[in-house]
């Protein structure tokens, strides 16, 4: 759910209280501050990942 909350931010620019509401109504209570600090943490990573599989 974090990599889908991080893809959902860097793809689409939902903003993190809309995904707080979209991941309350998946079954997953998040605040939004909490995907602020997943989208700090894991974007870069997903960033390299998706630019490795473009380049191939």
């Amino acid at each position: 759910m974090i990599l889908w909350a991080v893809r959902w931010y860097c793809r689409y620019g939902v903003s993190y209280r809309d995904l707080e509401e979209m991941m309350t109504e998946r079954g997953v209570p998040v605040d939004h501050t909490t995907i602020y600090r997943w989208v700090q943490k894991y974007a870069p990573e997903l960033d390299k990942q998706t630019r490795w599989c473009q380049q191939v």
